[in-house]
């Protein structure tokens, strides 16, 4: 089983992340910002990933460092958890509805990061979460998994369910990346 445990003390965050890629969707998330713990939710179920994540931030300043801090350390997690890449699939994507909302998702588990990250939201939170803090995490699950990450919103009204399309999308887009299809890398260079 592709599984990892890691954990992350700063002054500003202790959070702790118990990972399983080949688990059924069973969370048990809390971040301390009931939005991020919602949409954690839906990508642990949606990538049929086992997840538990505990985070004491300092939320009473504003959500940034505990959205990023966990980005990080779920990136470093997965990476992790992934071990050698041998026999995934490497790409992953998906065109996700969330009622009026879709967005597109696109991965590469290639061993170098990137973001791309053209997502349009109109409001400045959602509960307590900065809307800004959204790409924050991914960038910090980016740098630290070492994938490319493609997303974009293309259309909707919504906030809520425009980053839950994205959300939801992530965890599905990154299911079909990691699923085991061979036995060799995914690479004619020959690592990833």
């Amino acid at each position: 089983m592709r599984q990892s445990k890691v954990i992350r003390k700063t002054k500003e965050t202790n959070i702790e992340i118990d990972l399983n890629l080949d688990g059924s969707g069973v969370t048990q998330i809390d971040t301390g910002i009931g939005f991020l713990d919602h949409m954690l939710t839906l990508f642990g179920f949606h990538g049929s990933f086992d997840l538990k994540v505990k985070c004491d931030g300092d939320i009473n300043v504003d959500s940034h460092h505990t959205a990023e801090d966990i980005g990080i350390l779920l990136g470093q997690g997965f990476l992790k958890a992934l071990g050698d890449k041998k026999g995934i699939e490497r790409y992953g994507s998906m065109l996700l509805p969330m009622d009026e909302s879709l967005s597109r998702v696109i991965i590469d588990i290639s061993g170098r990061p990137q973001l791309v990250y053209n997502v349009e939201l109109n409001r400045d939170t959602i509960g307590t979460m900065a809307i800004e803090d959204f790409k924050e995490f991914f960038k910090g699950f980016v740098n630290n998994s070492l994938i490319t990450l493609h997303i974009e919103l293309l259309y909707g009204e919504n906030d809520h369910h425009k980053i839950e399309s994205v959300f939801k999308g992530f965890g599905r887009a990154l299911k079909s990346a990691i699923k085991i299809t061979s036995e060799n890398l995914p690479s004619t260079k020959g690592v990833l």
